[in-house]
């Protein structure tokens, strides 16, 4: 077994990535990473539009699916996962939020010490480069840039304009003081390109730092123990096997799907499930893989003739080649898009204490997480339920550890959930019949003549899918389902932690990405002090 480090680091996603960098700061601690994926600094990766080549295929992609879903008329949802050095966060739609500060005020209610929103905000703080806000909230020197859309598109400020007509406040600043509202978001890119995890944590140091190492093309396949401590972790690159030994800890941040995944595969999980499948069980730890939350998400779709909206036309292209030479100039334009520019929180109900539905406004008519495409022109905007109570959980199909697991979120099984989602409907579309959005469509693609909450429901029920955010499948507590402590250290494991969204004990109300990398800040410190 070779010794390559003091902490192996298997996955270089968003929270892999943001470990690895603060850990490889400092000289006399070594760092090795292992990504299954590429490198992700492609054009396709950096160019922000280029998530339309990525979303719906294979490219540095999982591309995984759930298991048929009871609640979305047994359908199967589509899930997917970057696959590269940056992770989801080289695929998704770049939108920077951090959740609710309720969201960590409850995660440290349930006893995880150390985690709640005054706790963990230094970490944003730190992890930030914002390049607009320069307030106590925001950081202005971390690795991850935060930016204002370039894309000059007019649709920006048509949906501003339905937001006052609905009578929604409007919000310049998701991440401050108050979430509630309607704005545009702010991205993670700089001067026009995508800016990842590993673009931020990893990149400027790979070849420079000597004890950071960075494998690519490292399918993981076992964590290797000594009894019941980990000393290293078993994989393939480039068709080898390979055994690596970490001299202090294996760091597990191969996301909500595959890190619960792995310790199963290791022997750590529930313990008659693993016998079941012919594993040997290392410890009996049954929360593995259990607590799988995620938004459901509902889109409405809208024809229009305007060509700033994306589209399939012999206008369109014209317009594109335009775009696609501006973007080369002046990395300004419709190539810049993150597609959901806009969007906002909004309650349900005006006496919850914190929004229950998120928007994002998408210039361009998705269906089905643009695996669909229609001829002509057209916007979306999703809806999302924030807090679903309909919780699933992530199990192995097979003792193969290259099979893909089996993904059951129970979308919309709790009957709570429905209920919120026909609200949110409700509420979107008084937003979506303003004066300002009915002038600026042609027609309305899904939900024309949809009125009644039993066919609100149905079409609900039809077409609504994840918006991509796995949370919670290794979570963090001291109860009997917990799997981490507040430490993120496996429970009755030495020398083993987990640093991704799995550790969330709830879902938070946002995109999760800048949460994740806000886990491997804290993590970092948390294992520094450990080190000393």
């Amino acid at each position: 077994m070779e010794q390559i480090s003091d902490y192996i680091v298997v996955g270089g996603g968003a929270g892999g990535c943001a470990v690895a960098g603060r850990l490889s700061e400092h000289s006399q601690i070594s760092v090795t990473v292992l990504e299954a994926g590429g490198g992700g600094d492609s054009w396709v990766v950096n160019t922000p539009a280029g998530v339309v080549a990525m979303l719906p295929t294979r490219l540095n992609n999982w591309a995984f699916e759930t298991v048929p879903q009871p609640g979305l008329n047994g359908r199967r949802g589509y899930q997917p996962r970057g696959k590269m050095l940056g992770g989801s966060s080289g695929i998704n739609a770049m939108v920077y939020i951090r959740g609710h500060q309720s969201d960590y005020d409850h995660w440290a209610a349930l006893g995880n010490h150390g985690w709640s929103y005054q706790e963990v905000l230094p970490y944003f703080i730190r992890s930030e480069n914002n390049a607009t806000h320069h307030d106590a909230l925001h950081g202005q020197n971390g690795p991850l840039r935060v930016s204002e859309l370039r894309t000059d598109n007019p649709y920006q400020q048509i949906f501003l304009e339905a937001g006052r007509q609905a009578g929604f406040r409007i919000n310049p600043d998701f991440n401050g003081a108050d979430q509630e509202g309607i704005g545009i978001y702010q991205v993670t890119q700089h001067e026009g390109e995508r800016w990842t995890a590993a673009r931020g944590y990893l990149r400027p140091h790979m070849g420079k730092r000597p004890n950071l190492r960075v494998e690519t093309g490292c399918q993981v396949t076992r964590i290797l123990f000594e009894g019941k401590r980990a000393v290293g972790v078993q994989m393939i690159q480039n068709g080898q096997q390979k055994t690596l030994r970490a001299g202090r800890e294996v760091l597990l941040a191969a996301g909500a799907f595959q890190t619960p995944q792995l310790l199963m595969l290791s022997g750590v999980g529930d313990a008659s499930r693993l016998q079941a499948m012919g594993i040997g069980v290392v410890h009996d730890l049954p929360g593995v893989g259990q607590n799988l939350q995620d938004h459901p998400d509902f889109v409405f779709k809208y024809r229009a003739r305007s060509l700033d909206l994306l589209g399939v036309s012999a206008a369109g292209s014209v317009r594109l080649w335009r775009e696609y030479r501006r973007y080369q100039n002046e990395r300004r334009g419709m190539l810049t898009s993150n597609g959901a520019e806009a969007g906002g929180f909004l309650k349900t109900d005006p006496a919850l204490a914190a929004p229950d539905i998120q928007l994002h406004f998408v210039t361009a008519m998705l269906d089905d997480h643009a695996r669909k495409l229609h001829l002509g022109h057209g916007y979306s905007c999703h809806v999302c339920l924030l807090r679903p109570k309909s919780v699933g959980e992530v199990t192995l199909a097979s003792p193969d550890p290259l099979a893909a697991p089996l993904i059951n979120p129970r979308f919309l099984e709790h009957p709570d959930d429905i209920d919120n989602m026909v609200r949110g409907f409700k509420l979107t579309r008084r937003l979506m019949d303003t004066p300002a959005l009915q002038n600026a469509r042609s027609s309305d693609f899904q939900t024309a003549g949809v009125t009644t909450d039993e066919e609100i429901r149905a079409v609900i029920r039809a077409t609504s899918d994840t918006v991509y955010h796995p949370v919670g499948t290794c979570k963090m507590g001291n109860d009997p389902m917990a799997v981490v402590n507040p430490a993120l250290q496996v429970h009755g494991i030495e020398g083993l932690r987990v640093v991704d969204a799995s550790i969330m004990p709830t879902l938070i109300g946002g995109n999760t990405n800048a949460p994740t990398m806000m886990i491997g800040e804290k993590a970092a410190d948390l294992i520094l002090a450990a080190h000393r």
